[in-house]
């Protein structure tokens, strides 16, 4: 009898959802969406801090379990279902999951930061009628400048950033990348280094990140 398919709660156009979605689709876990509405508040009500105390996304249901925060779900997922779909997304020794876990808080401590700065002043601001702050923009480009050359030096010496496999190391960085590079001009940044260009193009071209803007584009519609 096949294991009933775990849940996810939130709008695929999150990053953080779309980090989980990512995940699940890499190790071949059956998954249900239940997307909702962020402007109307729906994930503040009652039913649904039940299960994220704080009125975040995403949330994960797995049977019995729930959790809520994308990396650590990501991570409870690969260790759960090991054994099927990308073979090693979080390491099969203690070595391995030490070093991808340190560019996931690499990209949870350094990376997001800056890149969810720019994202909210270049892209979302204008849309809010916000007035953009240019010091913002230019301290928070130069903070991400400082982590891609980092991480262009660490992709001269091997495929990925926690060696030569995809793990979840690099699958961290898909959903804000993303975002960066299709909403906002600031993809030089990515692309005026050589390593980084050729890593995202790799990343980026997974069929499960695809999926995942396809879903992105066309989301599914609420569970009744």
């Amino acid at each position: 009898m096949a294991a009933a398919p775990v849940t996810v709660y939130g709008p695929p156009l999150s990053a953080a959802v779309s980090r989980v979605l990512a995940c699940l689709l890499e190790k071949d876990v059956p998954f249900q969406l239940v997307p909702f509405n962020i402007i109307k508040g729906e994930h503040k009500k009652p039913d649904y801090l039940k299960i994220q105390p704080f009125g975040q996304v995403p949330a994960f249901q797995d049977e019995s379990i729930t959790l809520f925060e994308s990396r650590a779900i990501a991570r409870y997922v690969c260790d759960k279902y090991a054994n099927q779909g990308t073979k090693g997304l979080f390491g099969t020794n203690p070595l391995e999951k030490a070093s991808i876990d340190q560019w996931v808080e690499a990209e949870g401590q350094s990376f997001n930061p800056p890149i969810s700065v720019l994202l909210f002043q270049l892209a979302f601001a204008p849309r809010m009628k916000i007035k953009q702050d240019e010091n913002l923009i230019q301290e928070n480009e130069t903070k991400l400048a400082k982590v891609l050359d980092v991480y262009d030096k660490t992709l001269g010496e091997s495929k990925y950033l926690a060696g030569d496999d995809f793990t979840l190391a690099d699958l961290s960085h898909l959903p804000s990348t993303h975002y960066l590079l299709n909403s906002t001009d600031r993809g030089e940044l990515f692309m005026s280094r050589k390593n980084v260009e050729r890593w995202w193009g790799e990343i980026s071209g997974r069929e499960s990140w695809k999926k995942v803007v396809e879903m992105q584009k066309s989301p599914p519609p609420r569970r009744a």
